[in-house]
């Protein structure tokens, strides 16, 4: 199992922690890094050892059933959870990869009982006060990291669901904001949305030649508001 390692007096990069610490463990994991709207999600999750659920894995190779039916296990059961948020404009503002780490950071000091440690999916680390350890596709190897990943997935495609209805056109209920050939060519066609992350590359290119064609035609009002005047 690959992982890297931290403590609260470590960078979150450093490695190299004795990793034998008792007490309750968190699993961390995130959705919604890679579309193009809607907010980043990351859960954190403790489960209780006395009360097992059944069926745990990576959320993205799980049925929308299955899911759906882990998701609302998973908050009868665990000893607590927390699910957490960066917006589309924090997302925009610091960037993904920070935004991310905020929302998981987020989810941690939510959670009503401390845990002793922290295991996360992937191969980053946010800031912590608590020993954590990042974990190469641990959605699919921890159980609490599991758990998490399905709570941040059924959390992020419901919100996604809200979008639609305020904006049909996009097609969230079906892709989730990712760049599919169906919401690219609804960007095309209606332009950006409030739930549409400014700095991502389609989004962005989309938003730049709209303001050289305005600028465009603007120039060419000008021109010919002068043409009139020196009639």
């Amino acid at each position: 199992m690959r992982s890297r390692k931290s403590s609260a007096a470590e960078p979150p990069e450093q490695l190299g922690l004795e990793w034998a610490r008792e007490g309750l463990l968190c699993g961390v994991d995130e959705a919604g890094r890679g579309p193009l709207a809607g907010p980043v999600v990351a859960a954190a999750v403790i489960l209780d050892d006395q009360n097992p659920i059944k069926g745990l894995g990576d959320s993205k190779v799980l049925s929308e059933k299955k899911r759906e039916q882990l998701f609302d296990e998973i908050r009868a059961k665990a000893l607590c959870f927390c699910i957490a948020e960066a917006t589309v404009e924090e997302i925009d503002q610091i960037n993904i990869l920070q935004a991310t780490m905020l929302a998981m950071r987020r989810a941690v000091e939510g959670l009503r009982l401390k845990p002793a440690r922290v295991q996360v999916d992937g191969n980053r680390l946010p800031v912590l006060r608590i020993p954590a350890e990042a974990i190469v596709k641990g959605d699919a190897l921890v159980p609490a990291i599991s758990a998490a990943s399905i709570l941040a997935k059924v959390h992020r495609d419901r919100f996604c669901l809200q979008m639609h209805e305020q904006y049909p056109q996009y097609g969230f209920d079906n892709h989730k904001g990712y760049g599919t050939r169906e919401h690219l060519e609804a960007l095309r066609l209606h332009g950006a949305s409030a739930w549409h992350r400014q700095t991502f590359a389609p989004v962005r290119t989309l938003e730049l030649s709209a303001v050289s064609l305005t600028i465009g035609v603007g120039a060419g009002a000008n021109a010919g508001a002068g043409v009139t005047e020196l009639d």
